[in-house]
């Protein structure tokens, strides 16, 4: 039987994302297919992900994140973002949230546009060789490059990526390049497979690992350019201990529309 379902678009920094307001429980999460479907940006509607807001006890809401391929994926940065700027548009919040996600509690605030997201504390710099491997809720591999605008994003990622060491896992791949203040980046996404414009938790690693990289303590702000825009990431650092992390950026509605399904 067809059913029809009611879609929202929201993208933060040019990475964009299908939001389902799932409160009542209907939409079919274990339909892969379904999902890869509608993030397809030809026969689909097209997205970087697939959100779902769903009711849960002591939260506000929770978020449910499918990567592109279907399959449901680790946290997203900028989709919490969007997120929360989906359940201030609903009326569930008015400017501070405090939500559910497959890595745990996370608090917000959003003022207009701008959502400041509360990220997980970490508490562990890895090396592979000149990379940094971290985990800020997904895993991320960082590494600094030279003219990264004319670096071949996705055959480099691609081959990091489904190496050795990371194909059965899968990595997030993230190459940044000092500019002014702060950092260049551009990220080759699991889940994508393929270059995004931007990516939440792979910002907050490359700040994370930049400032370990520099030797920098204490309370810190550092701005991350992607290709969708301008974020940035604030914490507080004392040697590998990275707290009170905070993901800023802007979060916005696209369009809404109906599928039939």
């Amino acid at each position: 039987m067809d059913q029809k379902v009611k879609f929202y678009k929201y993208q933060g920094a040019g990475n964009d994302f299908i939001l389902i307001d799932n409160r009542n429980g209907l939409f079919d999460h274990t339909n892969q297919t379904l999902i890869q479907h509608l993030c397809d940006r030809r026969f689909g509607i097209g997205a970087d992900g697939l959100m779902l807001l769903q009711d849960t006890e002591n939260f506000d809401f929770q978020m449910v994140y499918f990567n592109a391929d279907g399959r449901e994926g680790s946290m997203c940065g900028n989709g919490g973002r969007c997120i929360v700027a989906f359940a201030r548009d609903l009326g569930i919040i008015e400017n501070k949230t405090a939500f559910l996600a497959v890595d745990g509690e996370h608090h917000a605030i959003i003022h207009h546009d701008q959502v400041d997201l509360g990220m997980i504390d970490v508490h562990q710099v890895q090396r592979d060789e000149k990379a940094y491997v971290l985990h800020t809720g997904s895993p991320h591999y960082v590494v600094s490059v030279e003219n990264l605008k004319e670096l071949d994003v996705y055959s480099e990622g691609y081959a990091i990526r489904n190496n050795s060491t990371y194909q059965r896992e899968g990595i997030n791949v993230n190459f940044t390049e000092k500019e002014g203040e702060g950092y260049f980046l551009r990220t080759f996404e699991r889940g994508v497979e393929d270059e995004t414009y931007a990516c939440g938790t792979g910002a907050t690693a490359t700040a994370m690992a930049m400032a370990y990289q520099e030797g920098w303590n204490g309370n810190l702000q550092i701005p991350i350019r992607v290709m969708g825009g301008q974020l940035y990431v604030s914490f507080d650092k004392n040697g590998e201990h990275f707290t009170n992390v905070l993901l800023k950026g802007p979060a916005t509605f696209v369009y809404e529309g109906n599928i039939t399904v």
